[in-house]
């Protein structure tokens, strides 16, 4: 293993991975509607607006929450 290696966990040392989540989808949806709507109609551009900054703010939300889970310290990670 050379000194360029990235450190491996540790055996036992669970990988922290998010879960599955729809806001993907609805974050391309949202900006799509967006979109369509400047060339179509106002009511969609503030429809899609709308439910781009909702997704946006859930999904930050969610990854917040995630990173307050995870341990204050462990091994080999960076301080």
């Amino acid at each position: 293993m050379s000194p360029v290696d990235p450190k491996l966990p540790d055996v036992g040392e669970e990988i922290h991975l998010p879960g599955g989540s729809i806001q993907p989808l609805l974050l391309t949806v949202g900006i799509t509607i967006a979109l369509v709507g400047v060339t179509v109609s106002t009511v969609l551009v503030v429809t899609g607006l709308i439910l781009t900054v909702w997704t946006l703010i859930r999904w930050i939300a969610d990854t917040r929450r995630d990173i307050a889970e995870l341990p204050a310290h462990h091994e080999g990670g960076e301080d």
